[in-house]
């Protein structure tokens, strides 16, 4: 029941009550007990003997299990079908024009099937879907035959070319792999030294990055050393890697054919310079990332106005215009959107914007749409999203002076996240939440020498330059504690301090 559990408890509200009228719709008997059992799961029963007595007044253990076991695969049939409804338009129309070309192949309609098979080439070359034109040549090289205008060398030399870039493709993503289960087994461990793993990997996978990559490839070799960048929070390493090769890529041919991943370039360098606290380089990149957007009748505007919208509020909020960042992310909350990722996100800054403005109120009031449990936020944003919630939560029980919330919060967060904070090496955040502790019991003494003495000698900073922006945030609140200035303020002026270091 657990692993039932898990699955219903990744469904938002509106997907649990589709499934309940697509079970309604496949139940051809009133006694079917599998709404039941749904119900049962969605208020988080686990237990045989306690279902077993709802559903049949005794223990009825093979029977639950049929059940539960056809509920399963309901759900699996379900889930199937949302995707299929929801996956990538054009793989799925290229799919079908390859199983119709093959058909009309069949019925010998020769130059119908190849009509077909040259518009799938064309779309699939675009979009550099290689596995989708490995298809298509396979396919028509078998009936080459059959076909007196094509050229069949030419066809040839296409295919094996495209089996260069596919098998590139398979090995960017084995050495992807290889690397998250090398993070895995090593946990965060501060001592793996990442660039030498990365080396090693391009050597034995014979990858060149400055001949092999297109900006698809490029999309995972950033997406592989932004895990680096985030582990060890040192983002400015990356920064000179992506730029260059970037240019390099931007001067090749056919540049143009690969629009979607090089938006998906363009965002996460600018993501790198914000990281970096490179506002205006961050921007710069954003607003070609938005050319980009409007590209082909703004066909990619929608996938990627989320992303780029966050990430151009937050460069905003920490260049002084606070208003527009907060102006721009409550607009967006205005409507209903499927990237529930990035909706919590944006969620979670703009409840940083209200906070860093002392609309403590308003910051908890948003907070409150956060209802689903912490696993539940873990597995669609990750820990470290979860960590921020609680983190920022805490605070904003204790500014509202709703003590037993704060006291019931901090107690929870130190049971759940502790053992992880000092796993991945975070003691920093241990050590901030000692400090709030001692503000909360103490507070006559935050603006003493002594509790200056104390933060000095207890929260130290990486390193100007490699100082996480959010970890500077929640300083600042700190801070502003000690000085008695308001929190936004005391935070733009810790930016300008670290950006004058980073000078010298």
């Amino acid at each position: 029941m657990k692993e039932l559990y898990h699955v219903i408890s990744s469904f938002s509200l509106e997907e649990q009550q589709r499934f309940i009228v697509f079970l309604e719709k496949r139940n051809k008997r009133t006694d079917t007990k599998n709404i039941q059992l749904f119900k049962l799961a969605q208020k988080g029963k686990t237990s045989t003997q306690h279902i077993c007595k709802e559903l049949y007044g005794a223990q009825k253990r093979e029977a639950f299990y049929t059940l539960k076991q056809r509920l399963y695969e309901s759900l699996i049939d379900f889930v199937a079908n949302n995707r299929i409804q929801g996956e990538n338009s054009i793989d799925m129309l290229l799919i079908k024009y390859i199983l119709a070309a093959r058909d009309f192949l069949f019925h010998k309609n020769y130059k119908a099937a190849y009509k077909i098979l040259d518009k799938a080439e064309v779309i699939a070359k675009e979009q550099q879907l290689f596995p989708i034109l490995n298809e298509i040549y396979h396919t028509k090289i078998q009936y080459a035959h059959t076909n007196s205008r094509i050229n069949l060398n030419e066809t040839i030399l296409s295919f094996k070319e495209n089996q260069r870039n596919l098998f590139l493709e398979e090995e960017l993503n084995i050495v992807y792999a290889k690397v998250r289960d090398t993070l895995k087994v090593n946990s965060y461990k501060q001592g793996l030294n990442f660039q030498s793993l990365i080396d090693a990997l391009f050597k034995e996978h014979q990858i060149n990055i400055q001949q092999d990559v297109s900006f698809k490839s490029l999309y995972q070799l950033i997406s592989i050393i932004n895990i680096s960048a985030f582990i060890h929070n040192d983002y400015l390493k990356t920064e000179i890697f992506l730029t260059e090769t970037y240019h390099i890529l931007n001067k090749k041919k056919g540049k143009e054919k690969q629009v979607f991943y090089h938006i998906r370039v363009l965002y996460l360098i600018a993501n790198t310079f914000f990281r970096n606290k490179k506002f205006k380089e961050s921007v710069e990149y954003l607003n070609s990332m938005h050319t980009y957007m409007l590209q082909n009748k703004k066909k990619y505007f929608t996938s990627f106005y989320l992303n780029y919208t966050l990430l151009l509020a937050l460069n905003y909020n920490y260049t002084n215009h606070q208003d527009t960042a907060t102006r721009l992310l409550e607009t967006v909350l205005k409507k209903k959107h499927s990237d529930i990722k990035t909706v919590l996100e944006i969620k979670l800054s703009l409840i940083t914007f209200y906070f860093q403005s002392n609309e403590f109120r308003k910051a908890l009031q948003l907070h409150h749409t956060f209802y689903h449990s912490d696993q539940w936020y873990i597995d669609k944003v990750g820990i470290e999203w979860t960590v921020k919630k609680n983190l920022i939560e805490i605070l904003l029980h204790l500014e509202l002076q709703n003590i037993d919330l704060f006291e019931s919060r901090l107690l929870s967060f130190k049971r759940k996240y502790i053992p992880f904070l000092l796993e991945i090496n975070q003691k920093r955040v241990i050590t901030f939440l000692k400090l709030v502790e001692h503000y909360y019991k103490n507070p006559d003494t935050v603006t003493t020498p002594d509790f200056f003495y104390l933060v000095e000698n207890s929260f130290v900073f990486v390193g100007a330059k490699q100082e996480d922006i959010f970890v500077m945030s929640f300083y600042a609140w700190l801070k502003s504690k000690m000085i008695q200035q308001p929190i936004y303020e005391v935070t733009l002026a810790l930016i300008k301090e670290v950006k004058l270091q980073s000078q010298h």
